[in-house]
């Protein structure tokens, strides 16, 4: 028996990015305490109420897919509690041949049959497309997608890293709705946010962010999935500028006043945006996992103000 889930809801807060699981970043076999990690990790996640799991077919040359499989067969009953995610659309390099993209239909029907084995599951219930790839027939791609979901074998469709006008070519040909695109946001990665405010300045020519993207993906209900949420440790951990030395003096003032963690304050600054942005927390160590807990079973608690302030902060400058 699978989940019957219909991927995320919007009580779905948080992810847990499975990316950090499964050895070294090579194709040398994982071992026991690759397994034990994993466990240990998805148990804290569970503990932070989280349980939707992303994936992708490239993490850890597959190995990431093929632990988590291990603990799901260690853990009866474990797969119907959770929301399975994975992506595709990526080659690694290997020897001689460069690493590319590759969203033929042929190649995504085979890497999530590759996928399906190693999390040792009948069904994905979410599949995002990793990268748009250059060379792909998007009504290929779609033959694929529908083929896949009249199989039973993937319930939902995604996109990773598109902007709004690829999002929208790929729809015009799916019957499926589009329920997802995940894009690298956060308080270090503000492309996403500043590209709304600094249209009509100099500054707005050094930013690449696909303007309109995220409302288009609010006004046809696509969920903005956040990768790199916690912007790598930069704030919380290791900071390097003063602005990030300044951001994380602040967000340790703001959880102490809220009884939380700095980690949690991160989120809550992505949360807290009106576009339903569910952060990707892709942590290995339970105790940064465990850190974020209230960001997954608490409602945002930033006032206006609070935001803003957090913004201007990591900027280093003012607002334009």
């Amino acid at each position: 028996m699978t989940n019957e889930g219909v991927g995320m809801s919007d009580d779905d807060r948080v992810l847990y990015g499975c990316m950090g699981l499964g050895g070294s970043w090579d194709p040398e076999p994982y071992g026991p305490g690759d397994i034990d990690a994993a466990e240990a990790a998805v148990e804290a996640a569970l503990d932070s109420g989280i349980t939707v799991f992303d994936h992708a077919d490239i993490y850890r040359h597959g190995k990431s897919e093929a632990v988590f499989g291990e603990v799901l067969a260690r853990t009866p009953g474990l797969r119907d509690r959770i929301t399975l995610q994975t992506k595709c659309g990526i080659r690694l390099g290997d020897g001689d041949r460069p690493g590319m993209y590759d969203l033929r239909g042929e190649t995504v029907t085979r890497r999530v049959e590759e996928s399906l084995t190693r999390l040792r599951t009948d069904v994905i219930d979410v599949l995002l497309l990793h990268r748009p790839d250059p060379l792909a027939d998007v009504d290929s791609i779609a033959s694929a997608l529908t083929s896949l979901h009249r199989q039973g074998l993937v319930r939902h469709f995604g996109v990773s890293n598109m902007g709004a006008a690829q999002i929208a070519h790929l729809q015009a040909r799916l019957d499926q709705p589009l329920v997802a695109n995940q894009l690298e946001m956060s308080l270090h990665s503000r492309d996403w946010v500043e590209a709304g405010v600094l249209l009509n300045t100099p500054a707005a020519t050094a930013n690449g962010f696909p303007f309109g993207t995220l409302e288009h993906c609010r006004d046809h209900g696509i969920r903005l999935q956040a990768w790199g949420a916690l912007a790598q440790g930069r704030f919380t951990g290791r900071q390097q500028t003063p602005a990030e030395r300044a951001t994380a003096e602040l967000l340790a003032e703001l959880a102490r006043r809220k009884g939380t963690t700095p980690e949690t304050v991160l989120l809550w600054w992505l949360i807290r945006h009106p576009s339903r942005i569910a952060p990707v927390i892709g942590t290995a160590r339970p105790d940064r996992i465990r850190a974020c807990r209230d960001a997954a079973l608490r409602e945002p608690d930033l006032t206006h103000e609070e935001w803003y302030e957090l913004w201007v902060t990591a900027r280093g400058v003012p607002l334009p």
